[in-house]
């Protein structure tokens, strides 16, 4: 039997934000930043490289380091963290990583004969005069790359566009931070051929536009798909991956909508401050599997921003290639509910707020439940977990296949007595009587039989605050 697939798909202890995905001879490999757990900023470790057959989503492999930051000549102890890359295949038939170091606004790429590396430097993106770009007042903020190579053309999509202020201002230094811009490369996958052409406003400069509910801030991504061009983007929002659609690569985008949001915030009408899961930035792409779309984004982990990791959820597409906004589960590659039997551990929640509700999570208060692991960033000797579910927490997992369970373990520790209410969204499907003081225990009650595709949502109520660290459907 196939292992399953749950979110986030990669070990619980890997925090990898910012995925692209790309399915090359029969693998899934994806490619990203690094963040590192219990960090203080984004991306701090170097980028690796994990992969999976297509026809086996809960296999994944770890690939190894595929570049390090002090590769770059640019690199120095201020200027050390990788942010989000994309990588393509050249027309020689090599891959190519491009990325960002720290908040130069310089575009680097780097070169190797594998998609999963070793990748060597290669060089810096530069203009037709030979400067490199991003190192002018005027030129574009080279940010978030996107690239693909279409025909006898190889496309860069790159750009940021913050709310201007006074420390954006500092940050942009005259650069162009108005919005997502397309450029054309030479051959060298290094020159940029004419001049770059915005595809996508940003805040600034977007009302009256399609953009204007969703304006462009970050996170640039391409696919092509059938004769029409797919630019998938992070909004002015943060927590909402966009995309909008042309028939040609550098112009004549008009927004689509939302594929995604960390806080399921667009599903059944939810507004922001209704969010179901803390929330914060997002980025991400498309990629089709056996016939079936996925959208591949992040979550944020122990009340921070800076511990990110990844998931994917099916997203389906209607007969005019438009994309229906998917939701937040627990079994996004499985691409069916999990078995309603075994051991299930409580990371792979898809919705986990107080009794307050949900918030991005740089804001989560003292009382906030929250994902988190013990031990330092990488190591694995134990899952993560839910800790801090206080008096009204909720966490919950989508969906279980419950046709045949008739009972639950809810496995908790900590320093808390109350009640764990289990229900489907509606009908309250089990009760266990809770008190713990330190140590692990398992709390074993009946469990109403349901259908095929349930919810579960476990709701603490009472006093401290207990970790949920999973449960056993029997």
């Amino acid at each position: 039997m196939k292992r399953q697939a749950y979110n986030p798909y990669l070990p619980s202890w890997e925090y990898i934000p910012d995925g692209e995905p790309y399915l090359i001879d029969g693998r899934v490999y994806v490619f990203g930043s690094h963040d590192k757990f219990g960090g203080g900023y984004f991306c701090l470790n170097d980028y690796v490289c994990w992969s999976a057959p297509e026809n086996d989503l809960g296999n994944w492999k770890f690939e190894g380091v595929i570049y390090k930051k002090e590769q770059d000549p640019l690199y120095n102890e201020k200027d050390n963290v990788l942010f989000a890359p994309d990588v393509v295949q050249g027309k020689d038939g090599r891959w190519y990583l491009f990325y960002t170091l720290a908040s130069n606004g310089v575009m680097s790429v780097a070169v190797s004969d594998t998609p999963a590396g070793q990748y060597k430097y290669l060089g810096a993106v530069r203009a037709k005069d030979g400067h490199i770009l991003g190192t002018k007042a005027g030129d574009v903020f080279q940010f978030d790359p996107g690239v693909i190579v279409d025909g006898d053309k190889i496309l860069l999509y790159s750009g940021f566009s913050p709310r201007p202020g006074r420390n954006c201002d500092a940050l942009m230094q005259g650069r162009k931070g108005d919005g997502a811009y397309c450029m054309e490369l030479d051959a060298d996958m290094l020159t940029v051929k004419g001049e770059p052409v915005r595809i996508a406003p940003g805040v600034c400069c977007s009302e009256g536009t399609s953009f204007e509910q969703h304006p462009f801030f970050e996170a640039s991504s391409i696919r092509k798909i059938g004769d029409r061009y797919y630019f998938v983007y992070s909004s002015t929002y943060g927590h909402e991956l966009c995309y909008a659609i042309s028939d040609r690569p550098d112009r004549g985008f008009v927004c689509k909508g939302v594929l995604v949001s960390n806080g399921d915030v667009g599903i059944e009408g939810r507004q922001c401050r209704q969010a179901v899961n803390y929330m914060g930035n997002n980025h991400g792409g498309l990629v089709r599997i056996g016939g079936q779309w996925y959208i591949f984004y992040h979550r944020h982990t122990n009340r921070s921003s800076y511990s990110r990791q990844a998931c994917a959820e099916r997203i389906e597409m209607n007969k005019d290639g438009l994309f229906l906004q998917a939701e937040m589960t627990s079994c996004g590659l499985n691409n069916a509910p999990l078995r309603g039997e075994g051991y299930y551990p409580a990371y792979i929640a898809c919705r986990l707020y107080s009794k307050d509700g949900a918030c991005f999570s740089e804001a989560a208060g003292e009382d906030a439940p929250f994902f988190t692991q013990r031990g330092k960033d990488r190591e694995s000797g134990e899952e993560q977990f839910i800790a801090n579910l206080q008096d009204g927490s909720v966490a919950g997992f989508k969906y279980f296949d419950l046709r045949k369970t008739r009972e639950i373990g809810i496995l908790v520790r900590g320093n808390a007595e109350g009640k764990m209410t289990v229900t489907d969204g509606k009908t309250v499907l089990a009760c266990a009587d809770v008190f713990v003081s330190g140590q692990e225990k398992e709390f074993s009650v009946p469990l109403a039989g349901t259908g095929e595709k349930i919810p579960l949502y476990f709701c603490f109520t009472g006093k401290g605050a207990a970790d949920l660290i999973g449960f056993t459907l029997r």
